[in-house]
């Protein structure tokens, strides 16, 4: 819909007094500028005014929205939404949608972020959609507890961390509920085709993208603080090597990363450059820890030719 309003830019001093707002599938048409929803870390409205504090922490303020302002609000939080779930990568079938309380952790913050917005469950992940770049999926194979206390729900992940939601009202028992089943269900689903999946040498360790799909896996190899990971997906083969201080830490992460871009695994090896003109790829690798951590431990591949296996064999001694 087409909107009038004043825009404010904090990092120029520039405004528009009478401003053309289009918004979109992608971002917000300002004029003849463009704000990608990749830039946008908070979204709030204050005063009738609507904030968008963009990734270098500067300012675009929309004011003077008149009679339009809830009609604008409402639509730009439902479109930024939409483009979130979309850099999550969710193809698996939605259980329950629910409105209701989180706590998130934040990389650099030593407080979580709360607030209240959409909570919803999947097959096989929770995810919450706060009014900020702060998204998670949250994958259900990967948690060692979820507890109930009343009428919050934790989600405990095998590193330690944690995810609250709850207060969904009556929906909060049968969420709780549901989200355990499932838990289980993906796990014993897992298992069972991790199972199926044979080594060879010099693999020791096997792994699965998404659990629905069932014809792609990827191996990895260890020596002292390295590891190579070979991905099985039919596509040009490469070997993806690594560097790590902790065993555990990286492993677990490994597998973090691998579930979560699914079949767009080459956001795992994009260069920063090349990810940067990828806004939606930019907004997957902000809204995952697990990827970011694995881009950061990158020590470069090998493609698949004649002197392949010599120097796998090189890299791993």
């Amino acid at each position: 819909m087409r909107y009038n309003a004043c825009v404010e830019w904090s990092s120029t001093g520039l405004r528009s007094d009478d401003q053309t707002i289009f918004i979109e599938k992608e971002g917000l048409r300002l004029g003849k500028d463009f704000l990608d929803y990749a830039d946008v870390a908070y979204l709030r409205p204050v005063n009738h005014r609507v904030v968008l504090t963009r990734m270098d922490g500067s300012n675009v303020i929309i004011s003077m929205l008149g009679f339009s302002f809830d009609g604008f609000w409402e639509e730009l939080i439902d479109c930024f939404g939409k483009r979130t779930m979309e850099s999550l990568f969710i193809e698996e079938e939605l259980l329950m949608k629910c409105e209701g309380e989180y706590s998130l952790p934040v990389d650099g913050s030593e407080k979580p972020e709360t607030g209240r917005g959409m909570i919803r469950l999947y097959e096989d992940s929770v995810c919450v959609l706060p009014e900020s770049s702060h998204a998670v999926r949250i994958p259900l194979c990967y948690t060692s507890e979820i507890l109930q206390n009343g009428y919050l729900i934790t989600l405990r992940m095998r590193t330690g961390e944690e995810y609250t939601v709850g207060k969904m009202g009556y929906d909060t028992n049968p969420f709780a509920e549901r989200c355990q089943a499932q838990a289980k269900k993906t796990m014993a689903k897992r298992k069972k085709m991790l199972d199926a999946v044979a080594l060879q040498a010099p693999y020791t360790e096997r792994g699965l993208f998404r659990t629905k799909e069932e014809e792609t896996y990827w191996l990895s190899a260890f020596s002292e603080g390295r590891c190579a990971v070979e991905l099985f997906t039919g596509e040009k083969a490469a070997t993806y090597l690594y560097r790590f201080r902790d065993r555990k830490l990286f492993t677990f992460r490994l597998e973090e990363a691998m579930e979560a871009v699914g079949s767009h695994r080459e956001i795992i090896f994009l260069p920063e450059e090349q990810l940067a003109e990828k806004p939606l790829y930019r907004m997957a690798v902000h809204r995952s820890k697990a990827v970011r951590f694995l881009r950061s431990c990158s020590a470069g591949r090998i493609i698949h030719n004649a002197g392949h296996e010599d120097k796998l064999a090189e890299y791993l001694k």
